[in-house]
């Protein structure tokens, strides 16, 4: 039996397809994971004609992971979580409004919310967790002053107040995307009325 999106076939199911996975596919390690990343590339090709990097529409910086055979990865995810999709900082917000965390914390806890489909690296959270320093919304304290290897985070109440604010703005606009995007994938799977 097919796991995945369709139950007739198509891509994603015969990506998924058990009886055609490669053995690799369940390993894990360095060696494993460039072997899996080849043959979703290699399905990409057999499916699209060309593989993903020399494909007119996912050629783009957009589907870079894919580029690599990263076949967990959602680029329309990762467009809304980057720093000019707007949600990361609200989402740090809340994850530190939550419970003081440190910067490792928050990168683990978005990976686990977003389901591994956005994975936080360094380089965009502790510029943000500065920025969110800076303009007060957030505190930070060295867990040990003189080692400085970890830094705590909690929320101040100027930040829960901001957090609230920006929930109350962005909370109906992303059930609107949501809806829209709903009406978007009735339309592409034949099923809108």
């Amino acid at each position: 039996m097919k796991r995945g999106f369709s139950k007739q076939g198509g891509f994603w199911s015969d990506w998924d397809d058990p009886e055609s996975e490669p053995e690799y596919r369940r390993g894990r390690g360095r060696r494993a994971r460039g072997e899996r990343g080849q043959h979703w590339r290699q399905h990409f090709n057999n499916y699209m004609g060309a593989y993903p990097e020399d494909h007119w529409l996912f050629g783009g910086r957009r589907f870079r992971p894919w580029h690599h055979g990263r076949a967990n990865f959602n680029p329309f995810v990762a467009n809304l979580m980057s720093m000019g999709g707007g949600l990361l900082p609200i989402l740090v917000l809340q994850l530190i409004a939550e419970e003081p965390r440190y910067g490792n914390e928050v990168m683990k806890l978005i990976r686990k919310r977003t389901a591994g489909q956005w994975v936080a690296n360094p380089g965009a959270i502790y510029p943000l967790l500065t920025e969110l320093e800076e303009e007060d919304l957030i505190s930070g304290e060295w867990e040990e002053e003189r080692k400085r290897t970890m830094r705590i985070y909690q929320i101040t109440p100027q930040g829960e107040e901001e957090l609230a604010k920006l929930k109350e703005i962005i909370k109906p606009k992303l059930s609107e995307a949501i809806s829209m995007l709903q009406v978007l994938e009735a339309g592409l799977n034949g099923t809108d009325d």
